[in-house]
């Protein structure tokens, strides 16, 4: 399901007006963002718990050239789905 059709659904539901909805929406996203930057958690009933992660580096191959190369460490998304879903 894309945003836009989440966003349709939502307001068929609650006759609530776009404009309105896609306002929720940016400050419901960027609530989540803020708050997986600083390193914490994000539950969603049902569904699962975002946590933000980071990754080490390490060592990896181009896959053309056999080469060795260095990935280094990065900052990532994980979803823990819940038991319940």
């Amino acid at each position: 399901m894309t945003k836009d059709a989440l966003l349709a659904a939502v307001k068929e539901k609650t006759g609530a007006p776009k404009t309105e909805l896609e306002t929720l929406w940016a400050a419901f996203q960027e609530t989540i963002a803020e708050e997986l930057r600083a390193g914490g958690e994000f539950t969603i009933a049902g569904v699962g718990k975002l946590k933000a992660i980071t990754r080490a580096a390490r060592t990896g191959r181009n896959p053309q050239t056999g080469e060795a190369i260095e990935i280094p460490a990065k900052r990532s998304i994980k979803l823990v789905v819940s038991s319940k879903f």
